[in-house]
């Protein structure tokens, strides 16, 4: 019996369950996917479809991606959809982020030291992801600023990147700034954002 590649079943793509089970998918895979793959996430060498977004986390990640595209400074963009390759097995996407303005336009995955603020809406089946493992994973990264948002209300949470260790020696983020109301920050530029705004 030869050890050949398991043909791929007719109907929507899908991650190969063998690589899956050994957890040996790496980013180059990631541009070799074909055009009909669903949004997914690479997470320590497997793939993950990531889940459908709601009305409501659509509109709060649209709205503030409007709001900093007309505060952000000119040495940064605004971009939803990209994926960030955080290690070689290991890629996000956040649902809206800030990148640097000299970052080839032809890119579709970022690397970390081209992300200035990571932003994830949380949602119910992301609560996990978004509160605990996204974050350690962006500052691991080095990426220097993560915005948590919590719907229902909404409730934005300012990080940045501090000079804490964790137990493997990796950097984590301090809490900027929070609040419902308005999120007061001088970095990565000065910003004063009415939490309102981002209530459709």
């Amino acid at each position: 019996m030869s050890a050949g590649p398991i043909a791929t079943p007719p109907g929507p793509w899908r991650p190969d369950p063998v690589r899956q089970q050994r957890a040996d998918y790496t980013i180059e895979d990631l541009f070799k996917l074909p055009d009909d793959a669903p949004r997914v996430e690479l997470v320590d060498g497997v793939i993950q479809v990531a889940p459908s977004p709601t009305l409501g986390h659509q509109d709060i990640a649209l709205l503030l991606a409007r709001w900093l595209l007309q505060h952000t400074p000119d040495h940064l963009r605004v971009t939803q959809a990209v994926g960030v390759a955080l290690t070689l097995t290991t890629s996000r996407q956040p649902d809206v982020l800030l990148r640097r303005a000299g970052v080839s336009t032809d890119r579709s995955l970022l690397l970390p030291a081209d992300v200035v603020l990571a932003v994830e809406v949380v949602s119910p089946a992301t609560r996990r992801t978004d509160r605990f493992t996204k974050p350690t994973e962006y500052a691991a990264a080095g990426i220097p600023f993560y915005w948590r948002i919590e719907q229902d209300p909404v409730h934005v949470y300012a990080y940045r990147l501090g000079g804490r260790r964790g137990p493997s020696g990796e950097r984590q983020y301090e809490l900027a700034a929070e609040s419902a109301e308005l999120i007061a920050l001088d970095e990565p530029f000065e910003i004063k954002l009415p939490v309102a705004e981002l209530i459709g």
